[in-house]
């Protein structure tokens, strides 16, 4: 998993990216939020991000497209978005910046 460090102890704080773009990721919104930072990650890569704040709810990325073009699958039937592992549905070229980026640990 990703590590940073905690806001509040300064001690390690561990996270998956997914949790950027899931309604309940980093404990509903009420862990240490590290969507930002995702979403700098794929600002630095060329791609323009939009995140937003889903109610009391974690922040969420909300759009990323290169070159124009929608990568968040929406038009997906089997993708829901909030709620299905985004690693499943999203471009290849985004699953492997991001896994480089913030290494899964599962």
């Amino acid at each position: 998993m990703a590590c940073t460090a905690c806001n509040n102890c300064g001690g390690e704080y561990e996270w998956n990216w997914i949790d950027a773009f899931d309604k309940f990721g980093f404990n509903d919104g009420d862990g240490q939020v590290e969507t930002p930072l995702v979403a700098s990650a794929l600002m630095e890569a060329g791609f323009e991000v939009e995140l937003d704040g889903w109610g009391m709810h974690n922040d969420v990325i909300t759009s990323i497209k290169g070159n124009g073009v929608e990568m968040i699958p929406y038009n997906d039937p089997e993708y829901t978005f909030g709620y299905s592992d985004p690693s499943l549905y999203f471009p290849e070229e985004i699953v492997v910046l991001l896994d480089e980026l913030f290494p899964p640990t599962d």
